[in-house]
């Protein structure tokens, strides 16, 4: 499970793989509509180098701003 700071959160699995970390896009397009990215990683440098491509990302999407945050994913049941 991972928990956002805006209070989000987001539950994964039953998986066999051993995610570590959530990320979260949340992109404002051109025409001002907001389009939501998402994803886990295996390790929080994996999850840090999605933040690279971003930029690049951005200007061929024609996105107006975005936000990219990433959070440790929490064991849970359920």
């Amino acid at each position: 499970t991972a928990t956002l700071p805006d209070g989000y959160v987001k539950t994964i699995g039953p998986t066999a793989t051993p995610f570590t970390h959530y990320w979260r896009i949340v992109a404002v397009l051109a025409n001002g509509k907001t389009e939501i990215f998402w994803g886990h990683t295996k390790s929080l440098v994996e999850a840090k180098k999605k933040r690279n491509a971003l930029a690049e990302a951005a200007a061929q999407r024609g996105w107006q701003r975005y936000d990219f945050e990433f959070v440790e994913l929490v064991a849970s049941d359920g």
